[in-house]
């Protein structure tokens, strides 16, 4: 489970987060004014600079709420008899949570099919990924909560930030990326993602 779980979620969420903001260059310049104000052009991002980059951390919201790691939740078991929304629920019953379809349920998210990280700021700005809003589970929650959410988030954001902060981002011939999902546990890309990358600071950095 821990191998499966935390082998490749990090980098499956990094390559759709990309993808998210090279289909959407307006909330990649964004979050580049946000690096340039916060940390500026004469040093790289620390993680000391992450709290202050809350446009950065709402865009990794919205790229989990979209495309979670994992489309499915792991596996519960209901320890007693129980009622949900008027069906009889025997103890003993497996459940396992759709995230993909709660994440896009038009009674919660307004838009959900659109990628809009401004929704964090705004709207749902206290909803967080920890499992204390069961609207927005990527790591699930409660007691089999994954354990490397911690871990997880941390890397996201400051490889994120590192790499929007150091490189212009686009893609060959400035063609939209495909959007296809594969098969699978893991949610990955079912194509490549190709990004030309070009420098943004002194040579002295890299």
């Amino acid at each position: 489970s821990l191998i499966a779980g935390g082998g490749d979620t990090t980098t499956v969420m990094l390559v759709w987060t990309v993808a998210l903001l090279l289909n959407n260059r307006h909330v990649l310049r964004k979050a580049q004014e946000e690096l340039d104000n916060h940390v500026g052009k004469e040093r790289q991002v620390k993680e000391s600079d992450i709290n202050k980059l809350v446009y950065i951390q709402s865009i990794v919201k919205e790229a989990l709420r979209l495309y979670p790691a994992a489309f499915l939740g792991s596996m519960r078991e209901f320890s007693e008899d129980c009622k949900v929304a008027g069906y009889h629920i025997a103890k003993g019953t497996k459940l396992i949570i759709n995230m993909w379809k709660l994440h896009r349920d038009p009674r919660i998210w307004f838009d959900p099919l659109e990628f809009k990280p401004e929704r964090f700021l705004t709207t749902h700005k206290d909803f967080d990924v920890k499992g204390q809003n069961f609207e927005l589970i990527p790591f699930g929650a409660g007691r089999r909560i994954c354990v490397g959410t911690a871990f997880g988030l941390q890397m996201l954001h400051l490889v994120l930030a590192n790499l929007l902060h150091a490189f212009e981002l686009s893609t060959p011939f400035d063609e939209k990326v495909d959007m296809s999902v594969s098969s699978g546990l893991t949610n990955m890309k079912s194509t490549p993602l190709n990004v030309l990358l070009s420098p943004r600071l002194s040579p002295c950095l890299y």
